[in-house]
């Protein structure tokens, strides 16, 4: 899932289109496991590499910077043997490695090392000089800038390959858990003695234009709005016309919205100054529906020309059901802030996951790929395994997405989620769809499952949808305590999958399979649906 996958508002400081993610919460970091999980994809033994030059020696280093077999600022040449979780390159020099951007495996490069830390160190691409047969044009003209896809210089299936090795690579580094041979596809033949069945990457036939909602921070530049993403490693804002990923209807109405407030003299917000108005514009689009939500928000309640804004935008933009204004005042990178209103139309969109209406409101869940999100959850049903009469528990239900597609199989479904705002739409849209058999509480899962356990409740199935951070260990007790006959564990970082799995393996359940789903093209990101059995 994004990467500020769930609870509260989104980080305005990371570019959208990779979510996210970077955007990593909780658990090891995904990006540097010091040369253990971070070269997972790395299976082809020490890679050679030469000393093309070197400066000399700087400053006075440490005595373990000084025994390193390479030098900042020294250039050499390298294989690549692998991807790192941040969409680097990985290199290794006389057995040191280093993350390269921009490199891929099976690639001899020239670089040049930026910085060292003891075990690794960055180094910055200079020249392809054998170059990878997956290696393809970026078709993004700011894909070198923007920073939120990683991978778009990598042939699609060749990522949806890396993606499944990444998933392996966590499931054995960090999970200590047996992986079953690649090509054993069959959960009916595999025993326990064969491993965890990981299939091949879900993909996406078309995997541009696929993100339903856009959050784009605003500047100015030259005295007019511009509207775009992050410089890397910075807050400067960079104009933005386009994004390959983003629904072309984001595009237009980020566009049109740009033109609109330049004409009026709207002001951007000035993060150094904490003067201006116009944070950021959200953007929420109904792939089935085609309806649009657009949400200003802002630094102050007061906008300049509201009417003539709101009658502009509607006029603009034909399937505008929603314009609402966030208030935002805090000092922060996060994005909405607690009071948001309606300034025409209605306060929520709709849209569908497979037969499932949701209403969609400013601040609400929602997964940003709702065409892989259908191929996610519906593999989360399949591993549910549900005929009718089960009871199921719903952890992390959010407005109730999983909940409900369950519910339609199952005898009753209990959904719990610590955000209240979210059980509010879950509710809401389980009287949409005319669902009477789900229940929604608000609080911890690790709290409100033990409240259900003690009023009799007895789930034959518990379905986890954790953020980044993963499970909490209360509620992996609790889950162990509770024993279900099947585990549903629907993961948007493997790193912490993988924890947890080690986790309830050690419980006394069996990971059966693992199926990595692409719900983020062209970034690094990859969601997982796994299925536990209780070990009888």
């Amino acid at each position: 899932m994004s990467k500020n996958k769930r609870r509260g508002g989104a980080s305005a400081g990371k570019p959208q289109g990779g979510a996210l993610s970077g955007q990593k919460r909780g658990g090891m970091s995904a990006g540097r496991r010091t040369g253990e999980a971070a070269l997972g994809q790395s299976r082809g033994g020490e890679a050679r590499a030469e000393r093309t030059s070197a400066p000399q020696a700087g400053s006075k280093r440490s005595a373990a910077l000084a025994a390193l077999p390479v030098e900042k600022n020294g250039e050499y040449t390298a294989e690549i043997i692998g991807i790192g979780h941040d969409g680097e390159g990985v290199g290794r020099v006389e057995g040191f490695t280093l993350f390269v951007p921009g490199a891929l495996p099976g690639e001899r490069v020239r670089l040049k090392v930026l910085k060292l830390k003891k075990q690794y160190g960055y180094a910055k691409l200079l020249e392809v000089l054998e170059s990878s047969p997956d290696r393809v044009g970026a078709p993004c003209p700011i894909y070198d800038k923007c920073g939120g896809c990683q991978l778009q210089h990598l042939d699609y299936a060749a990522q949806l390959k890396v993606k499944r090795q990444l998933v392996v690579d966590n499931l054995e580094r960090i999970g200590k858990l047996k992986v079953a041979d690649p090509l054993m596809h069959d959960i009916a033949r595999a025993s326990e003695a064969d491993g965890i069945v990981v299939y091949p990457t879900i993909g996406m036939s078309d995997p541009w234009r696929y993100r339903n909602k856009a959050q784009v921070p605003f500047g100015e530049e030259q005295g007019g709005l511009v509207g775009g993403f992050y410089a890397q490693g910075s807050h400067r804002i960079i104009d933005m016309e386009a994004c390959l990923i983003q629904h072309a209807n984001n595009d237009e109405v980020i566009a049109k919205v740009k033109e609109i407030g330049r004409g009026l003299g709207i002001r951007a917000y000035r993060e150094e100054t904490h003067q201006g108005l116009l944070r950021h514009v959200v953007v929420k689009v109904g792939f089935r529906t085609g309806e649009i939500m657009v949400v200003l928000v802002t630094n102050g309640k007061e906008i300049p020309h509201a009417e003539e804004w709101i009658e502009k935008i509607r006029a603009a933009i034909p399937g505008v059901a929603s314009i609402c204004q966030n208030v935002n005042t805090g000092r922060t990178n996060v994005i909405f802030g607690p009071t948001t209103r309606v300034l025409w139309g209605r306060e929520v969109i709709y849209d569908y996951i497979g037969d499932v209406k949701f209403a969609i409101s400013a601040r609400s869940f929602f997964q940003v790929n709702p065409v892989q999100t259908e191929a996610l959850y519906g593999k989360a049903l399949e591993y549910a395994g549900l005929t009718g009469g089960e009871t199921v528990v719903d952890a992390y239900c959010g407005i109730g997405t999983i909940s409900l597609f369950l519910a339609k199989h199952a005898k009753k479904v209990y959904g719990v989620e610590i955000v209240p705002e979210a059980i509010e739409d879950a509710k809401r849209n389980a009287e949409l769809n005319g669902i009477r058999n789900a229940e929604f509480a608000v609080g911890g899962a690790e709290d409100v499952l033990p409240e259900w356990q003690r009023a009799g409740v007895r789930p034959d199935v518990i379905v986890v949808d954790p953020p980044r951070k993963g499970c909490d260990e209360r509620l992996l007790d609790t889950i162990l305590q509770l024993r279900p006959e099947r585990i549903v564990y629907v993961s948007c970082n493997a790193s912490t999958l993988a924890r947890d799995l080690r986790v309830l393996e050690d419980g006394g359940y069996r990971t059966v399979c693992v199926q990595p789903v692409d719900m983020f093209p062209h970034t690094v990101h990859v969601e997982s649906v796994a299925l536990l059995s209780l070990n009888l």
